[in-house]
């Protein structure tokens, strides 16, 4: 499709008009929705009613609008920017393509594409989405991890989380038990071989097989997980 079929279209469930770079942390949000939905195209310096206005384009620009849209997502998107001409004004392109591994985060929120809209995607559907993406990765936490040994697991850890889990949750394991029957009754242990959760959670050193492994922290504002997300990092 050339630009000025893409224009006379009208925006749609792929294709958002913005009227200037003021919008940008809209415009962050569409990637995020376009991310998660189909994919897409967002034309800078087009109003809603398909008015060419033109975009202001300077020296730093395509790079300031690319650290933006990659300090705000998360996964980091990296979209096709381009420039084009018509009716004699500046446009800015970003073309978005459908990420197929994660959920993208814009400013710490899921967003997805409904019609002509960015919405903000709710709780249970982000959860959703998460586990359908990671199932694969949910059931490696299960998976026996052949080369490791009962002695790559620190019993205090183990016995450290149990005293923990009873005063907490009321576990119902005796932290007096050796480490080898609480991996057991975790159903850590498949057999008397460990699962990679095992490593994971109680290891002396889990990067020894996991130096990818790591932890997704959010804030959220207030204590209601379907609040609004203040901050995300990745440790």
């Amino acid at each position: 499709m050339n630009l000025k079929e893409l224009i006379s279209k009208g925006e749609s469930d792929t294709i958002e008009f913005k009227k200037s770079l003021s919008a940008w942390k809209e415009i962050v949000e569409t990637i995020s929705a376009f991310s998660n939905t189909k994919g897409g195209t967002i034309v800078v310096g087009v109003d809603d009613s398909k008015r060419i206005h033109g975009a202001k384009i300077g020296k730093n620009t395509i790079e300031d609008l690319t650290n933006k849209i990659l300090t705000n997502t998360d996964p980091k998107i990296y979209p096709e920017i381009t420039t084009a001409t018509f009716e004699n004004k500046d446009l800015i392109l970003i073309k978005v393509e459908k990420f197929p591994y994660d959920v993208v985060l814009a400013f710490g929120r899921p967003f997805k594409r409904v019609g002509k809209t960015t919405t903000r995607m709710s709780k249970d559907e982000y959860t959703r989405r998460i586990l359908e993406i990671h199932k694969k990765k949910i059931y490696f936490d299960g998976q026996i991890l052949e080369e490791a040994r009962i002695e790559d697991i620190d019993e205090n850890k183990v016995k450290a989380f149990v005293k923990k889990a009873k005063g907490r949750r009321n576990l119902a394991i005796d932290e007096e038990d050796d480490a080898l029957s609480i991996l057991k009754k975790l159903r850590l242990l498949k057999g008397n071989l460990l699962c990679n959760a095992g490593i994971l959670l109680f290891g002396k050193n889990p990067q020894e097989y996991f130096p990818q492994a790591s932890i997704k922290c959010i804030r959220f504002k207030g204590t209601d997980v379907a609040s609004e997300m203040l901050d995300f990092k990745e440790i």
